[in-house]
């Protein structure tokens, strides 16, 4: 598991509540995705497990540690949808629950992870929140969720929530940099782009993914002063939904530089064509497109079934309509 410099402050204010007695015994990780919450987990996992803690160290070398090591360890559980699912059902909350409930096989701590808590069937949740109302002794539940608002109210309620912030950009421009030979702008524009998780831009700067970005950000300007179905064959793949997501990036970087905000864009790769827009749209234009957009994503998100293509082409000839509809401005 890759361990990054941001999560040491994280781990050792998390590490430090337990150290004082004041872990909460279910920690629910709020993160976006590329954060490396996953590390994060595994790190306290493994403290937890140890039985030779050296301060906010595991020892690595005690049994337990051995075990975590091979990733064998009886007593820490990883629940996950069976291959081929997308859901987590109750059936795995009452398996791992029964043996929570006996003596920990090492004698130790017990502790049970949720990488994706979204994932939860409603009644697969509501099992879980009874066991978190009446947890068994010396069991620690670890929870991620990049989307924490689709969750049980009830069950967030139960959890100790912890906001795994990213960290300021210039600590993260400077490890991007050491991990990829990409231009600054490039870099910092990945990393605005990703919220600010580090992991995440590296991934979004790996050649097909950025291509990808080029390729709508060429395409773009001709089709704004031509014909906006040219970027149908741009837009219509599989990650529909995040290229959506740049093209209204853009648009709110036109909004930006038409009220001065230049300095504040998210693709500072992309200057001239945030400039471009923002002198060849008007404002209610520009925001108008962007409200429309983010409908149409979550639409792609969210609406299941949904026929792709022509969702992006019905929104790309409205686009059009309305961009050529003089009382826009």
């Amino acid at each position: 598991m890759i361990w990054y410099p941001w999560l040491n402050q994280p781990y050792r204010q998390l590490v430090s509540q337990h150290q004082a007695g004041r872990g909460h015994h279910a920690l629910l990780l709020q993160s976006l995705p590329g954060m490396g919450d996953a590390s994060l987990v595994w790190g306290l996992s493994r403290w937890l497990m140890c039985q030779r803690r050296d301060g906010f160290k595991s020892c690595g070398a005690c049994h337990a540690c051995q075990l975590m090591l091979a990733h064998t360890h009886p007593d820490w559980y990883q629940l996950t949808p069976e291959k081929g699912k997308q859901s987590l059902g109750i059936d795995a909350i009452r398996s791992v629950t029964e043996k929570l409930y006996h003596h920990a096989q090492q004698g130790g701590a017990k502790v049970v992870w949720l990488p994706d808590a979204s994932q939860l069937t409603e009644a697969a949740a509501n099992a879980l929140l009874k066991t978190l109302e009446e947890p068994p002794k010396n069991t620690w539940f670890l929870l991620s969720s990049h989307q924490p608002a689709d969750l049980l109210a009830t069950l967030r309620s139960r959890c100790q929530n912890f906001h795994l912030a990213p960290p300021p950009e210039e600590p993260s421009l400077s490890w991007l940099q050491k991990q990829v030979a990409a231009p600054q702008e490039a870099c910092i524009t990945a990393l605005r782009l990703s919220g600010g998780a580090p992991g995440a831009a590296l991934a979004l700067l790996e050649e097909k993914c950025w291509t990808a970005r080029e390729a709508l950000c060429h395409a773009l300007p001709e089709a704004l002063q031509s014909d906006v179905l040219r970027l149908l064959p741009v837009l219509n793949h599989d990650d529909a939904a995040r290229r959506i997501g740049w093209l209204c990036a853009l648009l709110l970087d036109a909004l930006k530089w038409q009220q001065g905000g230049g300095a504040f864009i998210t693709n500072a790769d992309r200057q001239p064509l945030v400039a471009g827009m923002a002198s060849q749209l008007p404002g209610s234009a520009l925001d108008l497109s962007l409200r429309e957009w983010i409908i149409c994503r979550d639409r792609l998100l969210h609406v299941s079934a949904v026929n792709r293509e022509l969702l992006l082409t019905d929104r790309l000839l409205g686009w059009e309509q309305m961009l050529h509809t003089p009382t826009v401005g």
